[in-house]
């Protein structure tokens, strides 16, 4: 028996006993109670019931293909080189990487898990099954990488277009590519480009969208953080949907941003600016600096008021000064 085959088995967050859940899936109660506590070990609330069982914690949707795609319209599903949904990965990302050259233009990956999910600066992505999503989109770009400035900005964007279209509002965009809740970080994004510096060239987006965290999770992630469920007062979306709201908003935004460059996308992202007029250090290879967020300039690098005047910054880390 695999762990996808249990996990689905319990997703309807029903209680199910040792015995019914070893006859359910062919092996032995031991084999059951081995693989419950692998997947406990991987991040997911399975709760015992004492003689009862087990359950999750809540009902969870499994991700499959045939869903996502029915999700998608007719014009956006002929749209995709590829859709690979896997069990596990290490990464998404690297997956699309390891295709190189052989992967169609808006090739994209979803693992139900990764056991190698990467961020920003290379911090680790928690990635525990069927709790969040990790996408990953390829696209191919006949410019170089500098016509891809602010693509992370705007991949920001595109993600609270598909919220906004499952009826979610509220979140907001932390430079350079954080998606936030009030209680702490939704999403992140992250770019990885190859290719030639004057083209063409390619760009592997990763997402990573909280959908529900438990509060082992919220401990692990050494950082404020927050997911769907805390955002929608515990009615998420099912994550299907939001797989395939990614996916639509990805490939209608990375066609335009290809068309008309980040200016199609400043308005929008300073519409939600999470960093506008608020105190802020930052810190680069160059030191730190405290100021007040001025909003970003036209090729997305942030704006940073300070005592000695303006300072146009392409890459550090940001926090929010607490006085």
């Amino acid at each position: 028996m695999q762990p996808q085959q249990l996990l689905a088995t319990l997703a309807t967050g029903e209680t199910l006993s040792g015995a019914r859940l070893a006859a359910e899936t062919g092996v032995t109660r031991a084999a059951i109670w081995k693989q419950i506590e692998a997947l406990r070990h991987r991040g997911v609330p399975i709760e015992s019931a004492g003689s009862a069982g087990y359950r999750l914690a809540w009902p969870i949707q499994m991700l499959d293909e045939s869903s996502i795609r029915t999700n998608l319209s007719a014009s956006m599903a002929c749209r995709l080189g590829a859709l690979d949904l896997y069990w596990e990965l290490d990464s998404t990302s690297s997956e699309l990487q390891r295709r190189g050259s052989a992967a169609p233009d808006f090739s994209i990956v979803v693992a139900e898990t990764q056991t190698a999910g990467r961020g920003r600066r290379g911090r680790t992505w928690l990635s525990p099954p069927g709790l969040n999503i990790y996408p990953s989109c390829l696209k191919r770009f006949d410019a170089g990488f500098a016509s891809l400035s602010g693509l992370s900005l705007a991949t920001g964007v595109m993600v609270l277009r598909a919220l906004h279209a499952l009826k979610i509002a509220g979140p907001r965009l932390k430079w350079p590519n954080d998606v936030l809740a009030d209680d702490g970080k939704l999403a992140g994004i992250l770019v990885e480009l190859s290719g030639e510096y004057q083209g063409p060239c390619a760009a592997v987006i990763g997402i990573g969208l909280n959908l529900r965290l438990t509060p082992a999770l919220r401990e692990q992630a050494g950082q404020p953080v927050s997911d769907l469920a805390g955002v929608t007062q515990g009615l998420p979306p099912d994550r299907n949907r939001m797989v395939a709201a990614l996916i639509g908003n990805l490939v209608e935004g990375l066609d335009q941003f290809e068309r008309d460059g980040f200016a199609a996308f400043v308005d929008e992202y300073m519409e939600h600016d999470a960093l506008r007029g608020v105190p802020l250090r930052v810190s680069s290879a160059m030191g730190e600096l405290d100021g007040v967020g001025a909003g970003i300039d036209a090729r997305g690098a942030l704006q940073l008021q300070t005592a000695a005047g303006l300072h146009g910054i392409d890459s550090a880390d940001v926090t929010v000064r607490r006085a």
